[in-house]
């Protein structure tokens, strides 16, 4: 017997190609751009920009394998709903829980760095009422907007992306610009060679830059044409962002002395090629990028425990959708009062670094679900890879060798985590099952 999806009927699929791209962009071009180039410059030096080439490549044949396995499905659900295909209930509620854990994890990060970097303009706001009561109105705008309807939530990602984007590609031309009619400003880089395990590390710090490129498949049940559009979705957002870090690298290590000691590399080095007044601006871009990723994952989040809920895995009342706005209160509400909560109580480097260890574990599943699916659906109206079985090998190559690179404290972490999905799973293991037998 095997277990066939049943296209859902409840959710209304505005997303489209490029829409679906953007939230791919907003998702990948967070905060993280604005401190990590730092840490991968006191990694590889010189290298530094050669190096998101080297992790372009990993995260191609791990899209790859999304691609592939993603376009096979209809409903909503993401990485939750692929696993629970391939592999069965067990497995696909164990990669439901780092699925959720890990967008609450590093969505509370990034609100805590929309605290630190709007205390440079309000540094009132770092005290303890006044943070917590900015958190409370950025989510709760954001809830409130996806709670509505998710064309609403669409077009306010757009939005976030659009000026996103324009002010870091202002950045990048007004610094290509500068260094080329001011060659003065230009750092002489010293040779460096980096050792392997400053490029396993640089290239797990890369990981965390692209963090969010699968996060839109968990709304693919409101994309339009699932089969074509999430291949295309998928390798322009994984481009266009590689070309835009690749641009952001280059000028922080050519116009800052000693970059990878820097704490905000990137307004650092528009303090040496902008004029005073346009360096607030690029600063401004650091509190749209982390708003962006928010408004983003407040849209694809949700999505998690409704496919959850709407299968038994969860509560029944996860899969609740409003009778007027088509969406999943309930899954929203939840998810905006959990990460109410983790941006209050946590901070950046605890919520990032849980972040970074689930998501490879995520990853490394879908990698294994592509030959399963290929198996069990060989007729399947899907995008194929070339080489797919061998493209599959490789991402789960490349997700257990930085995995390795992991200390023990995530591996705790991931550790409660499996415990807690193990007590789901007893409590749901005798409840419906949302899937029809296949005859």
């Amino acid at each position: 017997m095997e277990e066939e999806l049943k296209p859902q009927t409840g959710l209304v699929r505005t997303i489209g190609r490029w829409s679906l791209a953007a939230l791919m962009v907003n998702t990948m071009v967070g905060a993280s751009i604005f401190g990590l180039p730092a840490l991968i410059a006191a990694r590889l030096g010189p290298w530094s920009p050669f190096g998101f080439l080297v992790a372009f490549a990993v995260i191609a044949v791990i899209a790859a394998c999304m691609a592939e396995v993603a376009s096979q499905f209809q409903d909503a659900g993401g990485p939750y709903l692929y696993t629970r295909v391939a592999f069965g209930r067990f497995l696909a509620i164990q990669n439901g829980w780092l699925t959720w854990l890990t967008r609450i994890a590093a969505a509370s990060a990034v609100a805590n760095l929309f605290i630190i970097y709007l205390a440079e303009f309000f540094p009132a706001v770092t005290k303890p009422f006044s943070r917590a009561a900015v958190l409370i109105v950025l989510i709760g705008f954001l809830a409130a907007v996806n709670y509505r309807g998710v064309a609403g939530g669409n077009q306010l990602s757009n939005l976030f992306t659009v000026t996103k984007i324009s002010l870091l590609g202002f950045f990048v031309i007004a610094g290509i610009a500068a260094l080329a009619f001011h060659p003065n400003i230009r750092v002489n880089l010293a040779p460096i060679h980096p050792t392997t395990s400053a490029w396993f590390e640089a290239v797990l710090l890369m990981m965390y830059s692209y963090a969010g490129f699968d996060a839109a498949l968990i709304a693919s049940g409101e994309t339009r044409d699932t089969r074509k559009d999430i291949p295309v979705a998928l390798f322009s957002a994984i481009a266009a962002t590689t070309l835009l870090y690749v641009a952001v690298q280059y000028l922080v290590i050519h116009t800052i002395p000693n970059a990878g000691a820097s704490v905000a590399p990137v307004v650092d080095s528009a303090r040496r090629f902008l004029p005073h007044w346009a360096v607030p601006i690029v600063a401004a871009g650091t509190l749209i990028s982390a708003y962006g990723y928010l408004s983003a994952n407040m849209l694809h989040t949700p999505r998690v425990t409704f496919a959850m809920g709407d299968r038994g895995d969860f509560p029944a009342i996860f899969a609740r959708i409003h009778s007027r706005f088509r969406t999943p209160h309930v899954s929203i509400v939840i998810f905006a009062a959990l990460l109410l909560i983790f941006s209050i109580a946590g901070d950046f480097p605890g919520n990032a670094m849980l972040s970074i260890v689930s998501r490879l574990f995520v990853y490394g599943s879908v990698a294994a679900a592509l030959p399963v699916l290929r198996k069990k659906h060989p007729n399947a109206n899907a995008f194929r890879l070339r080489a797919g079985v061998l493209i599959s090998a490789l991402a789960l190559l490349f997700t257990t060798v930085l995995i390795t690179r992991m200390h023990r404290g995530e591996f705790l972490v991931i550790a409660v985590t499996a415990a807690l999905a193990f007590a789901n799973w007893l409590w749901a293991r005798n409840r419906t099952i949302g899937f029809a037998p296949e005859t």
